[in-house]
């Protein structure tokens, strides 16, 4: 929808490129459509299909379980079963496809620019990061354009059909500003809002993917925007992938001027592409025809050309492009908070008078870290305070809490409720007095890509000083069902293993979302914890500096944090200082290994917990022995879906609105 002439000349250029694109796919497209018509569902390359299904499988892409255990059960180098896995995940969506679309459709802003005196639509954007916003280099084409524009949030109705109040964010294109006219991308700085919150804290970002096997040929796309300048909507289901170009895509999918900018999706609500120009019909000259058969003219107006496709770049070609650019440390170290499938997390460690690092260049520089502290009154007498669990070491507390409260805020915005300021958190940090006083035990674990699973398993089991180690994993398998009559799974660990602790920890590998190596040394740092009593002060003693000195607290824990958590209550806390609520997320409380060495050996409810909720995902391979209130009583167990490849991260507990509204609640 441009509105200025230099915007609209970079528009038709777009068009006209995306027009010869289409022209010289022809042979293509056509062997595609016979496919097609031949009862091929997806007419892509082996390998494409096999990257596809793959990534379904790993991200939980497919439902329902039973349907994914059928297929499992066969071997996946058979096309057949390929295809029917990509087939289930387009024909079958499980309840968390409308949700997680809502979630998305909270990082999509309608693009305004002010010309001549008035604001005019101009366009779509979405956020990738916690302060950056992707749209097309024809929307923005170059920094002073940027300027003139600014971002509309929740320019949407809600439930009730009725206008949501919009939120308005200005953009930043001095902090940084990224463009490519082949690519036709944008990528800008977007300033902190009115309370000094990131925008990606408030509204939530999308995780770019660099990997392959987001979309195969045949399969469904989505597209979230603003056509026409008009509220948020939204193009589902009618549509698919046609021809997919090394660099763009082209899918049908109706959208109109004003949706330049906005992200396809695929039914995982995965990017895949930036949506920037449809595709138009043309004469054997190459001129743009109208719909009703005439060479369009520019008076014509684009709701006159007949368009036959839409085109979008891939997601992965402007990753690449991002990657090789020459940008100083401050603008690199923003592309880093990207996220790790972005591939743009390089080593970065930008200068002071710079931004801060999103993580120092090696996990073993002598940099130590040190806890956040929180707003005194943002929440009256309550303070809320995230305790964090194993392996944060070398990572900024900053972007860690950041983390943290973008995953809160998502939840809160699906429940209604008013988003948090990352400043107004309290933030202890003991990653690296972990790190430094586990000592000579992270040699083990510290060069992930150099030892298997059952390697790892075997020297932490032998390094255990109480031998609680097999302890810990063994029960946790014989909790997640495994059969004790030594007929054990072995999916993800080598076919030979032998011993008890490997068996139990393929059990766990094969029944859950989390890596079997990552099984073993979660439960490794869980048992040094409560083996080694000086490993625990120090922990203790690093939380205690960072707590509030008064108030009540609202305890957010997660992972080995819910095990500190429960010493920190029931040993560190002031006198007179309660915790209104506590939240466990991730938890191993529900063991007895675990549990049975607290310092208040448990399952005993601490007296200073007025409210206890603990969330849990079915397929977190930590969280065995939920729900807790069968060993501790009356608690609130919350039972939620995360992301399969993320079973066990904070962020997508905390994007929970059940989980959410208990937090929001308590500090309201």
């Amino acid at each position: 929808m441009p509105t200025t002439e230099r915007a609209r000349e970079e528009l038709e250029r777009q068009v006209t490129a995306a027009a010869q694109r289409y022209l010289d796919t022809s042979a293509q497209r056509q062997a595609i459509e016979e496919q097609l018509d031949a009862g091929v569902k997806f007419p892509d390359s082996p390998e494409a299909i096999t990257a596809r299904a793959e990534r379904l499988l790993d991200r939980g892409g497919v439902p329902p379980a039973a349907v994914v255990a059928g297929i499992r059960a066969e071997a996946l180098d058979v096309p057949d079963t390929r295809e029917r896995i990509i087939g289930i995940s387009k024909d079958l969506q499980a309840w968390s496809f409308l949700p997680r679309g809502a979630r998305v459709a909270g990082t999509v802003a309608r693009i305004s620019i002010r010309h001549n005196g008035r604001e005019l639509p101009h366009g779509t954007g979405f956020l990738v990061s916690p302060r950056l916003l992707m749209t097309n280099h024809h929307v923005f084409p170059d920094e002073t354009f940027a300027q003139r524009c600014f971002l509309e949030f929740n320019a949407q109705v809600t439930i009730e059909n009725i206008p949501d109040v919009a939120i308005r964010l200005e953009l930043d294109p001095g902090t940084f500003f990224s463009a490519d006219e082949r690519l036709d991308y944008a990528l800008v700085a977007v300033a902190p809002g009115a309370d000094g919150r990131l925008p990606g804290d408030a509204f939530g970002w999308n995780r770019l993917s660099v990997q392959l096997g987001k979309l195969v040929v045949g399969e469904a796309v989505n597209v979230i925007g603003h056509p026409s300048g008009r509220l948020k909507e939204i193009a589902l289901r009618d549509n698919a992938l046609q021809v997919r170009l090394d660099d763009f895509l082209h899918y049908r999918t109706d959208t109109e001027p004003g949706n330049s900018g906005s992200p396809v999706f695929n039914d995982q609500w995965e990017v895949v592409a930036l949506h920037h120009s449809g595709v138009p019909k043309t004469d054997a000259q190459g001129r743009v025809l109208r719909k009703d058969g005439q060479i369009w003219q520019r008076a014509d107006g684009d709701d006159a050309i007949d368009y036959v496709l839409n085109e979008g770049a891939r997601t992965s070609s402007i990753l690449k492009h991002l990657a090789v650019l020459d940008l100083g440390p401050a603008r690199r170290a923003l592309l880093a908070e990207m996220g790790p499938d972005s591939g743009l997390q390089q080593d970065i460690t930008p200068t002071p008078e710079e931004s801060p690092p999103v993580r120092i260049s090696s996990m073993r520089e002598a940099v130590a870290f040190n806890g956040l502290r929180g707003a005194s009154n943002a929440f009256g007498n309550r303070r809320l305070v995230f305790l964090h669990g194993r392996r944060q070491q070398g990572l900024d507390p900053e972007v860690l809490r950041r983390g943290w409260t973008g995953g809160l805020n998502h939840g809160l915005t699906r429940a209604g409720i008013a988003s948090i300021d990352p400043s107004d958190v309290w933030f202890p940090y003991y990653g690296d007095r972990l790190n430094e006083a586990v000592g000579h035990r992270e040699a083990i674990s510290g060069a992930f890509d150099e030892v298997t699973a059952a390697s790892a398993a075997e020297a932490f089991a032998a390094e255990s000083t109480t031998g609680a180690y097999e302890q810990l994993v063994v029960e946790a398998a014989v909790r997640a069902g495994m059969p004790q009559d030594g007929h054990m799974a072995h999916e993800g660990l080598e076919s030979t293993l032998v011993g008890t602790v490997q068996r139990a920890l393929s059990w766990l590998a094969a029944k859950t979302d989390v890596d079997a190596l990552a099984i073993a040394t979660i439960f490794r740092d869980v048992d040094i914890y409560l083996s080694d009593s000086e490993v625990r002060k120090d922990v203790l003693d690093c939380v205690a500096e960072t707590l509030p000195p008064g108030g009540e607290l609202v305890l957010v824990t997660h992972s080995l944090g819910t095990v500190v958590g429960m010493d920190l209550i029931a040993n560190r806390l002031p006198d007179g200082m309660d915790v209104s609520l506590l939240v466990t997320a991730g938890s191993p409380l529900g063991m007895d290994a675990v549990y049975s060495r607290l310092l208040v050996p448990g399952p005993k409810r601490p007296e200073k917990v007025r409210q206890w909720v603990n969330a849990w995902c079915p397929t977190d391979a930590v969280a065995i022995g939920c729900p807790l209130e069968n060993a501790w009583g009356k608690l609130i167990d919350l039972a939620v879906a995360n992301a399969r490849d993320r079973a066990h991260h904070i962020e997508e507990y905390l994007a929970h609105p059940d989980v959410a509204t208990a937090i929001g609640g308590a500090l309201n």
